[in-house]
């Protein structure tokens, strides 16, 4: 067997005593298979990766914005909304009650309060009116008597012009039925009629007030 030269760093021959050594000490050594460094160390690899992709997935941005939309804002209930107030109506004025003329008429239910409009002028007779009428109300009282006159030629005032000062006959009397049903006069007011020729006939009218809300 040919002997082969081994040479040290300094480029001299090894002796025969380090060469038996060396040769010796190769031989007991058990050499490592092949691959298996690769496959421990591929193994262990992709543990490690496997870990941490996993504690990564676990904290990932992805996750908490998936969460995020899974969660949804809650929505009013419906049912528990208010109903909205409907809007409140003026009521209608009502046929005067007959049985309670008679009993103007005869007497056993007294006029509690009266208004003279007889002379004045429009503007002047719609705010008189008003008033007369807001004060009873507010009194409590429920039976009045508005006069209104029947339209005479001593009523005329020449010095009348525009529409609410006319001249023209019998206005009053025209005109006050209007006004009780209007909306502000409407509120206070039940029902009127014609009174009696003792409360002036034609020319005065029973006017029945609403009931005072406690």
């Amino acid at each position: 067997m040919t002997k082969r030269r081994l040479r040290s760093d300094k480029n001299k021959l090894l002796s025969e005593e380090d060469i038996a050594l060396w040769r010796h000490t190769t031989e007991r050594l058990d050499p490592l298979r092949s691959g298996k460094k690769s496959r421990v160390i591929f193994g262990t690899s992709v543990e490690l990766r496997s870990s941490t992709a996993s504690a990564q997935a676990e904290n990932s941005p992805a996750d908490v914005k998936l969460d995020r939309t899974q969660i949804k804002a809650p929505h009013p209930n419906k049912s528990h909304r208010p109903s909205p107030t409907p809007p409140s109506k003026t009521p209608h004025l009502a046929q005067f009650d007959q049985r309670a003329a008679r009993r103007i008429r005869s007497g056993r239910t007294e006029i509690e309060a009266r208004i003279d409009l007889h002379g004045m002028r429009q503007h002047e007779a719609h705010s008189a009116l008003r008033a007369f009428l807001l004060g009873s109300h507010a009194r409590g009282l429920r039976w009045v008597l508005v006069i209104t006159g029947k339209g005479g030629s001593s009523e005329r005032d020449d010095r009348d012009i525009t529409h609410w000062n006319t001249p023209e006959r019998g206005v009053l009397k025209r005109n006050v039925p209007r006004w009780l049903s209007e909306p502000d006069m409407r509120s206070l007011v039940v029902s009127y009629t014609t009174a009696s020729l003792s409360h002036g006939g034609e020319g005065a009218l029973y006017v029945q007030l609403r009931a005072k809300r406690r």
